[in-house]
C-alpha cells in the first residue's frame, strides 16, 4: 500500500486485510466494508469524492450486485430509469424544484453552478486545464492526467470558463463603432 499512497485500517488475518475495514485510495475514494484474503469481500461500501457512493456486495474483489446513489441522493436504476433520457433531459434538481423562467438557463444540477477558473472547464468530478491536461478535483487537488480521448471530449462537451467579453459597446450605433 505504501507504494500506491493507498491506506488501510481493520483487521489482518496472515497480514492480509480480513474481516471488517476501511480501504482509502489516494483519489479520496475510500471503501469501508468486509474483506477477505486481501480483497473486498462481502457488503461494503465505495463513497466517491463527488458525495456519491455505491453500496454493494463482493466477492473476491469484484462487485456482484449493488446500487449506485448520486450526490444528489438519486438512486441509479438500471430498468425504468426515466432520468435523463431522450425523452427528459431535465436535470434532477429541475425535476424536483421545477423549471428556472425563461432567460435564465440551469446549465449543471448544481444551482448556482460551480465556478470555472479561468481557462479551464468544468468536467463533473472536477476542473481540467486543457494546457497541462491536469484534471484537479473541487479542492485542487490532483486527480488525473487526461489523455487524448478524454481531452477531446471534455473541450466538446463540457462547459468552460467564459474566455470572451460580451456586452453593450457605447457609440452612436453605426456598424463602424
Amino acid at each position: 500500500m505504501e507504494f500506491t499512497g493507498s491506506r488501510y485500517s481493520g483487521t489482518y488475518k496472515n497480514w492480509r486485510m480480513e474481516g471488517r475495514g476501511e480501504y482509502n485510495f489516494p483519489t479520496l475514494t475510500r471503501y469501508e466494508g468486509e474483506m477477505k484474503d486481501g480483497m473486498f469481500h462481502g457488503k461494503g461500501v465505495l463513497y466517491f469524492p463527488n458525495g456519491s457512493k455505491f453500496e454493494g456486495r463482493w466477492e473476491k474483489g469484484i462487485s456482484k450486485q449493488g446500487c449506485y446513489t448520486f450526490s444528489d441522493g438519486q438512486e441509479y436504476q438500471e430498468t425504468d430509469w426515466d432520468y435523463c433520457d431522450g425523452y427528459d433531459r431535465r436535470f434532477y434538481t429541475e425535476r424536483c424544484h421545477g423549471l428556472k423562467p425563461a432567460g435564465e438557463s440551469q446549465l449543471t444540477d448544481e444551482d448556482p453552478p460551480r465556478v470555472i477558473p479561468d481557462g479551464c472547464y468544468g468536467c463533473g468530478d472536477g476542473f481540467y486545464d486543457p494546457t497541462t491536461r491536469v484534471i484537479i478535483d473541487y479542492e485542487g487537488s490532483f486527480l488525473r492526467n487526461a489523455d487524448d480521448q478524454e481531452h477531446e471530449c471534455i473541450v466538446r462537451t463540457c462547459r468552460k470558463s467564459w474566455d470572451e467579453f460580451v456586452g453593450h459597446s457605447p457609440g452612436n450605433g453605426t456598424p463602424d463603432e
